[in-house]
């Protein structure tokens, strides 16, 4: 199966389960489970977690796929990046939980977040945005995004990435200054 006549099935039965069709559903976790369970358990890191975090993105996905369009993302990349965001979500509670940090967070965002609800267009805007950034993503050299994507998404310093891959530090400094600006270029595209 061609990734084209993939993302019609997949996209079909996106479809069916904006519609609420049970078998659509059932259908789309047989064909994707496997996939984003792997994408689940890279980011959680943990078999258990990685479950949890796989059935709440079903859930959501049930709720919203009537929100999904094809043009704006493929099926499966709109999926990762729920998948992703659920994952990420865990993390941070279980993090707040260890920690203690959670009223704190809280009252941080009060006072950091303008008015009394999320701008519906600012979202919408935010999650193309998203969109646009993983496609971009996608289109650096596999290295150079595992790169940027743990300098940015783990917070580690050139150094310590240096270390953890292996590679000399003027190789981590060179492929994080190249990746970001391919990604501005790209990015500027979407804008």
């Amino acid at each position: 199966m061609t990734t084209e006549t993939s993302d019609t099935v997949l996209i079909e039965l996106i479809d069916g389960v904006a519609r609420q069709d049970q078998a659509a559903l059932r259908a789309l976790y047989d064909q994707t489970s496997a996939r984003l369970y792997g994408l689940a358990l890279k980011v959680v890191r943990r078999p258990e977690w990685a479950e949890d975090v796989l059935q709440e993105a079903y859930l959501y996905i049930w709720r919203v796929a009537a929100d999904y369009r094809a043009s704006l993302s493929p099926p499966l990349a709109w999926m990762g990046l729920i998948v992703r965001s659920r994952g990420l979500d865990l993390l941070r509670s279980r993090t707040a939980d260890r920690s203690g940090v959670t009223q704190e967070l809280d009252e941080t965002l009060a006072d950091t977040i303008e008015g009394d609800g999320a701008n519906p267009m600012d979202m919408a805007q935010a999650s193309q945005q998203a969109v646009a950034l993983h496609q971009c993503l996608s289109r650096l050299e596999n290295r150079q995004r595992e790169v940027v994507s743990l300098a940015y998404i783990r917070d580690l310093s050139h150094g310590e990435l240096a270390e953890r891959l292996k590679l000399p530090l003027g190789t981590v400094k060179t492929w994080i200054r190249r990746g970001l600006d391919q990604l501005r270029a790209c990015m500027a595209r979407y804008a």
